[in-house]
């Protein structure tokens, strides 16, 4: 009984590290702006298609 109590929450810790493995090992200064924030498009030239030389 006690072994498969431990191997649940070997299972449960497991679970867990992955969780918050994904959750908060992204970006070291977070999310980048939105698109639609107007300050975010005065910074960052307009998104398109790269010039193609003709």
């Amino acid at each position: 009984m006690g072994v498969i109590l431990l191997e649940a929450l070997l299972a449960l810790a497991v679970f867990v590290f992955i969780i918050w493995w994904t959750m908060f090992s992204g970006r070291k200064r977070g999310e980048p702006p939105a698109r639609d924030d107007p300050q975010s498009q005065a910074q960052q030239p307009a998104a398109g298609p790269p010039d193609r030389p003709h």
